[in-house]
């Protein structure tokens, strides 16, 4: 079975400063998404996730961000599961990212 792996938000920050090739998905709702997320984020959902798994690397990580880091477990577990390499839950999810980077968030 495929797993997923678990990233802190300081290694994030990190990878996204050296512009590290990655994909990052956001699941969190539409409305929620549109108020701010992390920059270079897409949003995923039922609508759109058929496309992404065609189109997106499965080779470049991939990080999965939801509200506070428990639904994007099953959602990184899932994505797993189709086939990427290295997937990975956000720790803390978007609320604790906008905490510790107000100024990382775009709207």
């Amino acid at each position: 079975m495929m797993t997923f792996q678990y990233l802190d938000i300081p290694t994030l920050a990190g990878w996204l400063d050296e512009r590290r090739e990655l994909a990052l998905v956001d699941i969190r709702d539409p409305q929620s998404f549109a108020q701010g997320h992390i920059p270079g984020s897409h949003h995923l959902d039922n609508h759109t996730v058929g496309a992404f798994i065609e189109e997106a690397s499965h080779e470049a990580p991939l990080v999965v961000v939801c509200y506070h880091g428990h639904s994007s477990q099953q959602a990184a577990a899932w994505l797993a599961g189709q086939g990427f390499a290295e997937v990975y839950s956000l720790d803390g999810g978007f609320t604790d990212w906008q905490f510790r980077h107000p100024d990382r968030v775009e709207r």
